[in-house]
């Protein structure tokens, strides 16, 4: 049990996938421009690491057990397909969402994040119980980064900033400023 705990409080804070393999950024900096499309993002891409861990679980326990260098390809199918079967359940259920997500749902398919997750939880040898943790760490602290960065945007855009300083140049700053403040959990949970 404390080894659950230690997967998701290292993949949520500790090793956070932004701020700490800088994993993910073309959606951190594209959509963390409003905190509710932040949100939704984040949680769209925990549902798809979800079920990205359970099915490189089975296809690494059952299938590529006998073909270890199609693990990569594999992988990408998988997200691809996955990320395909989000947008489509988004479309039907929340058109709303759908184009406010815009070009950044099927832009889930290339994010570095969940493709880095999937390779991590094959590589540490996660089981299933860990890979879905580990899976639940990711997502919230991909989903965490997401809504601390947009948060900081519109509060950024409400207060007078120089001109030199606005749009990319303080979006670069901030996000350093918080990956700084983040490295700082892992002295807290080194024992």
């Amino acid at each position: 049990m404390d080894n659950l705990v230690w997967i998701f409080i290292s993949a949520l804070l500790v090793n956070n996938f932004v701020f700490f393999y800088f994993l993910g950024l073309c959606p951190f900096f594209g959509v963390s421009g409003k905190l509710e499309t932040a949100f939704r993002l984040g949680v769209a891409s925990t549902f798809v690491m979800l079920i990205t861990a359970l099915c490189t679980w089975f296809l690494n326990t059952y299938i590529l057990i006998y073909a270890p260098y199609l693990r990569l390809i594999t992988f990408i199918v998988v997200i691809a397909s996955t990320v395909q079967l989000v947008e489509m359940i988004i479309k039907k259920f929340s058109p709303t969402l759908f184009r406010a997500l815009g070009i950044f749902l099927p832009l889930i398919t290339t994010n570095c994040a969940i493709l880095g997750f999937a390779i991590f939880a094959t590589n540490r040898g996660y089981g299933l119980v860990e890979g879905i943790v580990y899976a639940l760490g990711a997502g919230g602290g991909f989903t965490l980064a997401l809504i601390l960065m947009a948060g900081l945007r519109e509060e950024n855009e409400l207060s007078e900033v120089p001109n030199v300083m606005k749009g990319t140049a303080m979006s670069l700053i901030i996000a350093g400023i918080l990956s700084l403040a983040f490295m700082g959990f892992s002295g807290l949970f080194s024992s």
